[in-house]
């Protein structure tokens, strides 16, 4: 049902230095910007964000994935990876090393250094940094899904958002509702040290947490993480969005019934939909889920939506 990521929509309170860190490390350009309109913050069950600046951006190769960052005063105290829901935004990078040696004495502070994943030739390589508005990226090299994306040595080096990372309370409720209500494919959860979950947490550096990936279009993945019990929901004030990675939007087909909406489908005039439909479903997780019409064809519509 949930196919490409189409739009990430981060919360931070200080977006003039978001953009400029943004453009200057990651060469990702504006498509848009302007303040909240009502219809949209009504669409998003958020109606105090309505006239809070915001900003679209988009990689330097035009790659269809936009990230649309909202200012919010509120979001000031925000700690990634210290809350249920969306945690991290992970971007395909031609090379970590490259982007990591950019960050020293900069705007983002390198919390994870550049290392590859497993041993071996064609490994992915991967740094974890935290930018000027609290937000956690993960930067990856993997060529598998460059492939899979149609790319090759010409992508910039900072390309589009390729993993979303979503920490919940359980696995098994994760797993349930990724695998079984939205019919993606849903590997069997494996243990791994995940430094950022302890670090954020002051937890042992040798925990190991339940890990899981969620396959939804071709280069396309969601992972999901086990949280410890002493993490809780996200704190998130009346009439806002939440603070950090507050919606992830993923083109979506052949939704069925008894979702859990936060706001049924319609049409919105707002870049980048220009005029298609989307909605906002809540995961297990308290994540915001947005499904978006796709630019050609249809939904293949649930029955009673039309």
């Amino acid at each position: 049902m949930l196919k490409e990521i189409a739009i990430v929509t981060i919360v931070v309170s200080n977006l003039g230095q978001v953009e400029t860190a943004w453009k200057e490390h990651f060469n990702y350009a504006v498509e848009d910007r302007g303040t909240v309109s009502s219809e949209l913050s009504e669409y998003w069950g958020a109606e105090k964000m309505t006239g809070h600046d915001y900003i679209v951006m988009q990689p330097a190769n035009d790659a269809p994935v936009f990230i649309r960052f909202v200012e919010d005063a509120a979001a000031a105290s925000y700690t990634p990876m210290t809350s249920h829901g969306w945690n991290a935004t992970e971007l395909l990078v031609k090379d970590p090393d490259t982007l990591e040696a950019g960050m020293q004495d900069s705007a983002f502070k390198v919390v994870g250094p550049s290392k590859d994943l497993w041993p071996a030739p064609d490994a992915p390589r991967a740094m974890q940094a935290i930018g000027p508005g609290n937000e956690l990226v993960y930067l990856t090299r993997n060529n598998q899904a460059a492939e899979a994306l149609g790319l090759d040595d010409t992508m910039p080096l900072a390309e589009r958002p390729f993993i979303m990372v979503l920490g919940g309370p359980s696995m098994g409720e994760l797993g349930e509702f990724y695998g079984g209500t939205l019919e993606l494919r849903v590997d069997p959860p494996s243990f791994f040290k995940i430094t950022m979950i302890s670090k954020a947490n002051n937890l042992d550096p040798e925990e190991v947490y339940p890990l899981s990936i969620v396959y939804t279009a071709p280069g396309y993945l969601i992972e999901l993480d086990e949280l410890p019990e002493s993490v809780g929901p996200r704190e998130v004030q009346p009439g806002h969005l939440p603070p950090g990675v507050a919606i992830v939007g993923f083109n979506a087909i052949n939704l069925v019934e008894g979702l859990n909406w936060r706001s049924k489908p319609r049409a919105l005039n707002d870049f980048p939909y220009n005029g298609r439909e989307a909605g906002i479903l809540i995961g297990p997780a308290g994540e915001l889920i947005e499904v978006i019409e796709p630019e050609l064809g249809d939904w293949g519509l649930w029955p009673g939506m039309e």
